[in-house]
């Protein structure tokens, strides 16, 4: 296995400003314009968070052979007991970015102990940075193709570097979104955590574009793209590592954020096309139920409970229950009845999200 870097030679001493790099640059900042530009002209952008969150963790999670579907995704994350393993990791995954999130807004730095926090959410688990070496193999092949950091001394003071690299502006004058991409390379190198390190990386490129304020909130759904081309991905990952191809990185790495870019453009645009057309049909045909925050709950959670109803509404449950009831008649949502568990789908939201799913798997073939 031969290597043609170092992991303490960071940032890489390479020149980024090629013409290949700067025209693919020149698309993923536009296309990322476009979507900060939509997302801001809507009224609540947030709305969509826990949604897209959803569709970033399935796909993210498909690059890691972990596959499954909307529907048992949407019910692992309202019924902890209910859904396979995949499901539930898969919510766990959403649940990680949530906290992620949340813990940004409040601190507007990208810490250790973020990343530390995410990993044990998704992971179930008390653990922090790996105690043991390990060995990145070609699954394919069997072969091994990498040798990360072999122990935690080093991997400690290799992410210390990274995190003050994130968030230390005065560190090298690159554009934001190649040190996105250099970020998640070296992070995917140190391999810090036992399991589970695409993932947190890949949330970690989301939270990095709203950190540098290149997305107002982290909705990217980058693991999309990256999924239709997985193979090129882990190529170059480790192209890197053994010929030093960091102008090819880069540029998939911005070509992922164009594509991306414009992908999330249009699901965010045909939701909030759609919840238009919730709002005009709640208030012509259910006057006396309408709110923005029952609107709204119906998009948050596109598998909506009465307990989110009526915590969101601050109202009891047997006027949440209502609400829902009539919202069925109506055709507006859907109720489910799985044992003793009542939930209620926002069936287009859900028919919208499956189709572009579907889109992506056509892509890929």
């Amino acid at each position: 296995m031969t290597q043609v870097y170092s992991l303490t030679q960071f940032p890489p001493r390479v020149d980024f400003q090629t013409v290949p790099v700067l025209t693919a640059l020149a698309d993923a900042r536009g296309a990322l314009g476009e979507l900060k530009g939509r997302v801001t002209s809507l009224p609540n952008p947030t709305i969509l968070l826990d949604t897209l969150f959803l569709q970033e963790a399935l796909a993210s999670s498909e690059i890691e052979n972990i596959v499954t579907t909307q529907d048992e995704a949407f019910r692992a994350g309202l019924f902890s007991n209910e859904g396979s393993v995949e499901a539930k990791e898969v919510a766990r995954y959403r649940e990680a970015m949530r906290l992620g999130y949340q813990t940004w807004l409040k601190n507007r730095f990208i810490s250790e102990n973020m990343l530390v926090d995410m990993f044990r959410v998704l992971k179930q688990s008390d653990d922090g940075y790996r105690q043991t070496g390990v060995v990145i193999r070609n699954l394919q092949t069997g072969k091994d193709v990498y040798v990360p950091p072999q122990n935690q001394q080093e991997i400690e003071k290799l992410m210390e570097k990274l995190t003050n690299f994130i968030n230390d502006e005065s560190s090298c004058d690159l554009d934001p979104l190649i040190r996105m991409a250099l970020i998640h390379h070296q992070f995917e190198s140190i391999h810090p955590f036992p399991d589970g390190n695409g993932r947190i990386g890949r949330v970690l490129n989301v939270l990095y574009l709203a950190h540098k304020g290149l997305l107002d909130a982290p909705i990217l759904y980058l693991s999309r793209a990256i999924n239709r081309m997985k193979p090129d991905y882990y190529r170059l990952l480790q192209a890197v590592r053994e010929q030093g191809a960091w102008e090819e990185w880069i540029i998939y790495i911005l070509d992922a954020v164009t594509e991306t870019a414009k992908t999330t453009l249009q699901i965010v645009s045909s939701i909030w096309d759609q919840m238009a057309k919730h709002k005009n049909r709640m208030r012509n045909e259910l006057p006396k139920i309408y709110s923005q925050d029952l609107l709204n709950n119906l998009f948050r959670n596109p598998y909506t409970r009465i307990e989110y109803v009526a915590h969101d509404l601050k109202i009891n449950r047997q006027t949440a229950r209502k609400y829902l009831k009539r919202l069925t008649e109506k055709g507006l949502v859907e109720e489910v009845k799985s044992g003793r568990n009542n939930y209620y789908i926002n069936r287009k939201l859900v028919d919208l999200l499956v189709n572009v799913s579907a889109e992506g798997e056509q892509n890929n073939d």
